[in-house]
């Protein structure tokens, strides 16, 4: 079962059948493909990342900006931006090294795609 769900500015992917990287990560420009591992915890650590930039919305005044990352064995993740309004950059730490960006536009879609991802069997 191979899904590929994408919007403006960004793309995820899942091919459960493949040898080594099931998954994929990528927006108008870059693309990753990720281990399950990787995904996995791309996935899990961006959601936290984004609870936890929901939770300080109340903690911060109108104007402030904040920076928040989240990093594993495999992964670092980091929301940077203003609560509501944020971009988030990845950077692959294992076996090999990439990284990328989604612009602050790409977000909200983003998450709501990694969220149905997530509660998938797989992952």
């Amino acid at each position: 079962m191979r899904q590929l769900n994408q919007g403006t500015g960004w793309r995820l992917g899942w091919s459960p059948d493949a040898d080594r990287f099931q998954g994929l990560i990528g927006a108008e420009d870059w693309a990753i493909e990720l281990t399950q591992a990787e995904f996995a915890d791309v996935c899990r650590l961006t959601l936290q990342l984004a609870d936890t930039m929901t939770a300080m919305a109340a903690e911060l005044m109108d104007e402030e900006r904040i920076s928040c990352e989240a990093e594993s064995e495999w992964v670092w993740v980091e929301a940077e931006g203003f609560p509501q309004t944020y971009e988030l950059r990845v950077i692959i730490l294992h076996d090999r090294r990439a990284e990328g960006t989604w612009a602050a536009a790409a977000v909200p879609e983003l998450l709501q795609s990694m969220r149905l991802m997530a509660s998938l069997p797989m992952l």
